[in-house]
């Protein structure tokens, strides 16, 4: 993992630990990214439309929850988090209940996409055989290659 900045990716699909000014961080980055990307593909509209990284950041929580060390032991080494950024606390919203048109398979795979902990993000390889994909032809999963 190398350090590198915290203004990356497209604001809507920025991951929580870049919002928190993380400069630390790896691929998990970019599932975070396809979660959202999956949500507005489901739904035609963007998960978290935030209009800065503040806002941004709150969008997310008013949706997954509000994080906490249990849900995200990483946080504790995110520069806006040592100096003492104050969370707005909300309740956790089921995404079932705020995407709809994603079946259950669609909900699960969705949920490890959004993981606030990195490490506990699904990988690429394991999105790609999650059972939301059975039944698709291996020329557009890749399994089988």
């Amino acid at each position: 993992m190398r350090s590198y900045t915290h203004e990356v990716v497209t604001l809507w699909y920025r991951a929580p630990e870049v919002l928190m000014e993380s400069t630390r961080y790896s691929t998990p980055l970019d599932i975070w990214s396809c979660g959202c990307i999956f949500v507005e593909m489901a739904t035609g509209r963007p998960l978290f439309p935030g209009s800065g990284d503040q806002d941004q950041l709150v969008r997310i929580f008013k949706i997954l929850g509000t994080p906490t060390v249990a849900t995200w032991p990483s946080i504790v080494d995110t520069p806006a988090y040592k100096r003492g950024y104050d969370m707005p606390q909300h309740a956790e919203i089921k995404l079932a209940n705020v995407v709809p048109t994603l079946e259950p398979q669609g909900i699960d795979l969705l949920e490890r996409m959004l993981k606030y902990e990195p490490s506990q993000r699904i990988t690429a390889n394991d999105a790609l055989t999650h059972p939301y994909f059975d039944g698709l032809p291996a020329s557009i999963t890749g399994s089988g290659m």
